[in-house]
């Protein structure tokens, strides 16, 4: 069943990527541009049939995206049928076509998912309460992995090896989750008297009150030269399954406001990558090498290429159709996102430069446009290399 997942995951990707450039396609053909390529994948092409249509359909080596080549691509070329005799709107529409595409097919997925039960891949993902059907709960545990002489945690007998699932007062135990995890709980109730619930010893579940330090117990041993924490307790937080949240009624609202939201997990993860680029140049002019490592590191961990996709799709595997479902449909909002971008070689950069000309009133010649979108793509097909590298050294 996973190796069958593994495919079906894999096939929906190259879907993706159809469904994007078919949006392309059908915007051209509406707009009057001849199309004379079809292409999954980039060159070198492995295989070509001319259509009755009159364009060409390519199947081709490098699983790096897809292309539709339009008659007259550039914006200075007049003849009938080509891309450059087009209005503007027409143009705009045509570029944007793909990401209308992949954003429509990633809210059909979260609905769909939403209504059947969908996985949550973040903490605090979105859902209407009131509409919430938990059809299972993941578990999160902070398992101990040293335990500071004379804290709260050693006074309630806590060792290493134990695995705490949740905090709170009296009454009012708290499970820990992604986004609630033992440091947040800990500072929420600063210096009060908690229950803290852990397995111990092969999965015996005990619980034991505590005193936890205060803010200013913990400036005051800082004064003299002492870290302590809150419980005295260093962990390893992880997940044990997966949260499955079904919907009824309020499936598209779930499909909305998820979207929203790992759009702005999105563009969050992209801050933290250009910063860590910020970081290796910063480090590399100061020949500060650990900074520059520190950065590297960081701005990896935000990406992942061709590669590290197929690993996501072979872990997904195991998790279930609902799973491998939730991954494409984030890949797909992934790419509606990227793709509206002003990057030169993508379908929102090609969107800034042509609406750019119109407002400057200033033609871009095909020498320009070609500079531009060839360096454009250079620096992109450097990146996905640079990306596969990390993502071997990632995963193998």
């Amino acid at each position: 069943m996973g190796t069958f997942l593994l495919i079906l995951g894999i096939i929906l990707f190259i879907g993706l990527v159809v469904l994007h450039e078919l949006g392309h396609f059908w915007a051209a053909r509406r707009g009057g541009v001849e199309v004379e390529e079809f292409g999954i994948f980039f060159p070198p092409r492995l295989w070509r049939k001319r259509t009755k249509s009159g364009y060409d359909f390519t199947v081709n080596l490098l699983p790096l995206g897809g292309f539709v080549k339009l008659k007259g691509e550039h914006d200075s070329d007049t003849e009938k049928g080509s891309y450059g005799a087009a209005n503007t709107s027409t143009k705009v529409k045509i570029m944007l076509a793909g990401v209308v595409m992949n954003l429509v097919a990633a809210l059909g997925l979260f609905t769909l998912l939403a209504l059947v039960g969908m996985p949550h891949v973040t903490g605090n993902q979105f859902v209407v309460a009131s509409d919430a059907h938990y059809l299972h709960r993941a578990v999160y545990t902070s398992t101990v992995v040293k335990v500071e002489k004379g804290s709260p945690a050693a006074e309630a007998g806590l060792k290493k090896g134990d695995a705490i699932t949740a905090i709170g007062p009296v009454g009012k135990l708290q499970k820990l989750t992604l986004s609630n995890g033992l440091p947040a709980a800990t500072k929420r109730f600063d210096g009060q008297k908690v229950v803290v619930r852990f397995t111990h010893d092969g999965g015996l579940v005990q619980q034991k009150t505590v005193m936890l330090r205060s803010n200013a117990a913990i400036a005051a041993a800082a004064r003299h030269g002492k870290k302590i924490g809150r419980l005295g307790v260093e962990v390893d937080p992880s997940q044990n399954g997966v949260t499955v949240v079904r919907s009824t009624w309020s499936a598209p609202i779930v499909a909305v406001g998820t979207a929203t939201q790992l759009t702005v997990l999105t563009f969050q993860g992209l801050g933290r990558a250009l910063a860590g680029v910020g970081g290796i140049v910063a480090g590399a002019v100061t020949h500060n090498t650990v900074a520059r490592q520190q950065a590297q590191t960081q701005a990896s961990s935000q990406v992942s290429g061709p590669i590290g996709i197929f690993f996501v799709f072979k872990y997904g595997a195991a998790l279930g159709l609902r799973f491998i479902l939730m991954i494409v449909a984030v890949i797909s909002l992934t790419l509606a996102i990227m793709n509206v971008l002003p990057i030169p070689a993508l379908d929102g950069g090609r969107v800034f430069i042509t609406l750019a000309s119109r407002v400057l009133k200033k033609p871009i010649s095909q020498h320009v446009e070609e500079v531009i979108y060839g360096t454009g793509f250079a620096v992109l097909m450097l990146l996905i290399i640079v990306i596969s590298i990390v993502d071997v050294k990632r995963f193998f």
